[in-house]
């Protein structure tokens, strides 16, 4: 009983960590985009982003493949929930139209 506890905890990790990942790559993008040095947002973010996803997987997995992929899982699965909460909607007149849930 204690090992599915770990696991929903491990998984709750991973859907925290995929939030913080994409969340700070939305963040980035957007920062970025309207800065002087782009360059320096998206290479220190990318260094932060890197250091934090490959630290916690580290120290979440404890040596277990296992719960390695249950963490991944969810690091996915909130990859998936984030693009369609930020998804561009596609007007059917033929122009485009950015909508972003996100603010």
């Amino acid at each position: 009983m204690l090992n599915v506890f770990i696991m929903v905890a491990v998984f709750i990790a991973g859907l925290l960590l995929g939030t913080f990942f994409f969340g700070g790559l939305l963040w980035t993008v957007k920062r970025g985009l309207s800065s002087m040095h782009p360059s320096f947002w998206f290479l220190g973010s990318w260094l932060v982003r890197i250091a934090v996803v490959l630290g916690v997987f580290f120290l979440v997995s404890r040596g277990s493949w296992q719960r390695l992929m249950v963490c991944f899982s969810g690091f996915f699965i909130a990859r998936v929930i984030l693009i369609r909460y930020t998804r561009v909607s596609r007007n059917p007149g033929g122009s485009n139209k950015e909508v972003y849930n996100a603010s």
